[in-house]
This record gives C-alpha cells, structure tokens and sequence, in this order.
C-alpha cells in the first residue's frame, strides 16, 4: 500500500454480505425490500397516528415519534443501496456518497440513543416525582430537548466523518460491509494518522452508546425498586404495562451491540460474513419491530387506533343502512 497524503481512489465498492452466491442475489434484494418498505410503512404509520390524534399530544409520544423518524430515516439511508447492489449489481459508491452514508448512519445511531435515554428519564420522573413531572415533561421542553439532540449530534458527527475524509486512501476500496462506516472505511486507509482518527471514532462511539446507556439502566433499575415497593397490585401492574414497551424498545437496540462489544473484548472472533449479518440485524430489526411494539403494547396507542377503527366501522354501517 502507497503511503503517500493524497488519495489515489474516487470510488468504494460495497460488497454486501461477502460470500453471498449469485442465485441468492435475488431472494435477498427482495427480502430487504420488504424490510425496507416495513420499516418505512409501520414507523410512517406510527408517525402519523401521533402526530393526527390529540390524545397522543403528550412527551412520551412525541418522544415515540423522534424515535420513528431515526428508524425511517436509517431505512432510507442504509436499505436503498444494498438492495440496489443485489438487485442491479450497482456496487459502487463514489467517495462522497459514502461520507455522506456513513455521516447519516452514525449521526442517526447517536440520535436514537439519546432518544432512548429521554425515554428511561421520562418514566424514571414521571415514578419517582410524579408532581414534577407536569412542570418538567412537557410538550414544548420535550420538543426543545429532541431538536436539541438532533441538532448537536449532526454538528458533533460532522467533525468525526470530516476526520475521517482527511485520510489518504491509496489503493484498497473495497467495503466488506453493507453500507459505509466508520470502521470499514478508515480500515482502508493509508500514512500514519490512521490509527489516531480510528481511536478518536471509538472513544466518540463509546461516549455516545455507554454514557446513555449507564444512565437508561440507572432509571430503569429504579423503576423496578420504585414498582416493588408499591403495595397496590393494580397500580403496580399498570407501572410495568406502561413501561414494558420501553424498556423492550431499549433492549432491542443496546443488547445485540453489547454482546458483540463484549464477544469482541472476550477473544470471541466473528467470520466476515457473520459479522455482517449481526450487523444489519442489531442495525434493522429494532427499526422493524418497534411499530408492533407501539401498536400492540402501548395503551394510548392501541386504544387510540381502536376507537378509531370503530368510528370509521360505525360511519361505514351508517353509510350501508341509508343505502338500504
């Protein structure tokens, strides 16, 4: 490899899932356009009922609704190109649509994990100072708070990819990943700042998963004790029914990464291909699941979508009955 401070390629190529066979290029450009139009479909959806039914114009669920939009935009910022690899074999990505994929998909984890911390902190004041809550949880902080989160992650991740593109890369440019990040691209760097750009990435990466997630287990653990002490059972289930939801919403997305950090630390050496399918599932699956989870476990939703559903049935029967 050249060592030299000018960069000797213009293009990456995305391999997708390495060792993938031809005849299954097919089958997977489907199945990701399916995930791909759930994950936009269901979070759209949900997005929708929040935003059209004024009983759901509380915190918590404008709170769901950020976390919607993170999850629709990683779909539509990650999903398009793999599916077009697999389907058109469109494998190259120019120089700047990779930073700016990789700007987009790390700018868009960190958001959704500081979602995820406003969330635990929501039920963690609404349990333990329920007369403060309606003074600090409201609809106008809450927005402030998310367009806060939004807003200084997208300055602060400018200046880690704007690192990044400050490498030479001189002969390899060949993504062994789905999509362009941090550490497959950097990896294809070359001179002697390699290493130096690679170690502030991680410390941003770790700052930005480990502190929000200390603070999620913190108040969530205190839920639990709060809920345990309660002596009434109704209310003790109506606790853990409202945060249940979020507490599976966070699992979904820290969990799979935590075990492959602590894997990785362990000595626990993952294959190319296997690495790549952990990847897209801790990445899509959360995005995929959470509209079900909003759907069919969060009460103000599912009742809000039920009471809809019959006003539109009691219209329809109406409309019937004059026609007879």
């Amino acid at each position: 490899m050249k060592n030299t401070n000018i960069s000797t390629i213009d293009h990456f190529i995305i391999i997708g899932f390495p060792g993938l066979q031809p005849e299954y290029y097919g089958p997977v450009s489907v199945l990701l356009l399916f995930i791909f139009l759930s994950i936009v479909v269901g979070n759209g959806f949900i997005s929708a009922v929040i935003v059209y039914e004024r009983t759901l114009h509380k915190p918590t669920y404008i709170i769901f609704f950020n976390l919607a939009m993170t999850d629709i935009l990683f779909g539509v910022v990650t999903l398009p190109k793999v599916i077009a690899r697999y389907w058109w074999n469109d494998v190259i990505s120019s120089f700047r649509a990779c930073f700016t994929q990789m700007y987009f998909v790390h700018s868009l984890g960190a958001i959704h994990s500081l979602i995820l911390l406003m969330l635990a902190l929501d039920r963690f004041v609404a349990i333990w100072f329920p007369l403060q809550y309606s003074s600090l949880f409201t609809n106008k902080s809450i927005s402030i708070a998310c367009s806060l989160c939004w807003s200084l992650t997208f300055i602060r991740m400018l200046g880690i990819v704007l690192h990044a593109s400050t490498l030479p890369y001189c002969n390899l440019n060949v993504i062994l990943q789905c999509y362009c990040d941090h550490v497959s691209v950097t990896r294809l760097g070359c001179g002697d700042q390699v290493t130096y750009v690679y170690s502030v990435a991680l410390a941003n990466a770790m700052v930005t998963l480990l502190v929000p997630l200390t603070f999620i287990i913190f108040s969530y653990f205190s839920v639990i004790i709060a809920v345990l002490k309660m002596s009434h059972t109704e209310r003790r289930h109506k606790v853990l029914s409202t945060c249940a939801p979020q507490i599976f919403i966070t699992c979904l997305y820290y969990v799979p990464r935590c075990f492959v950090y602590i894997a990785h630390n362990l000595g626990f050496s993952f294959g190319v291909y296997t690495r790549t399918v952990i990847t897209m599932m801790y990445s899509l699956i959360p995005a995929l699941v959470n509209p079900i989870v909003y759907c069919f476990k969060t009460k103000d939703i599912k009742e809000a979508l039920i009471h809809r559903f019959k006003s539109r049935k009691f219209i329809f029967d109406l409309q019937i009955l004059r026609l007879l």
